[in-house]
């Protein structure tokens, strides 16, 4: 199974993307991954580690998965943004403009769980790249999650949520795939 986690600081992201993707996106990129840290501030991840590097591993998926679309890479660092900080939607509009906040609408939790969750089986496939590379950095490690039971719930709804939507997208069909068998031992 592939874990991603290569990228821990904006210099690492932006050398591995130096000549992968046009400057100006790399630039964008520096621009968001900036204001996203801004926003996120101090904020940790379940097993301590900063949040960040969550939102450089979302973006190394997003890159690796052949995601191309500057609007789209904007949007995986953004994703969470709105959701997790005092940030608004009209905020991420102003800076990065109508289209990068339309697709961190599009992630950003609201509603029941089960509403959220139920938008993605309609969702773009530009939605759907930003939403499976933000959950596959969130379970690539999950045996690091300091609670069973969360590590039990979060491969439950993974394989019944996100597995079929992975299945439209022949790259997270198989990263997805990988993952599933490598913890199996959680469904039981």
């Amino acid at each position: 199974m592939r874990v991603f986690g290569s990228w821990r600081d904006w210099p690492s992201a932006a050398a591995a993307l130096d000549g992968m993707l046009p400057a100006e996106t790399v630039e964008a990129l520096a621009r968001a991954y900036e204001f996203a840290v801004a926003y996120h501030g101090e904020q940790t991840r379940p097993a301590g580690e900063p949040y960040p590097w969550h939102l450089l591993e979302a973006l190394e998926i997003a890159v690796d998965s052949g995601t191309r679309d500057q609007d789209v890479l904007v949007a995986t660092l953004l994703h969470d943004v709105v959701e997790d900080t005092p940030c608004g939607l009209g905020q991420v509009r102003d800076e990065f403009g109508a289209k990068v906040a339309e697709l961190v609408d599009w992630v950003t939790k609201s509603g029941s769980r089960e509403s959220y969750l139920s938008r993605f089986v309609t969702a773009p496939e530009e939605v759907l790249t930003i939403k499976l590379a933000d959950r596959y950095s969130n379970v690539q490690r999950l045996h690091t999650h300091p609670r069973p039971a969360k590590q039990a719930g979060y491969y439950a709804e993974t394989v019944r949520i996100f597995l079929p939507l992975a299945d439209r997208l022949p790259y997270f069909r198989d990263r997805f795939g990988e993952w599933q068998e490598n913890y199996a031992y959680l469904a039981s």
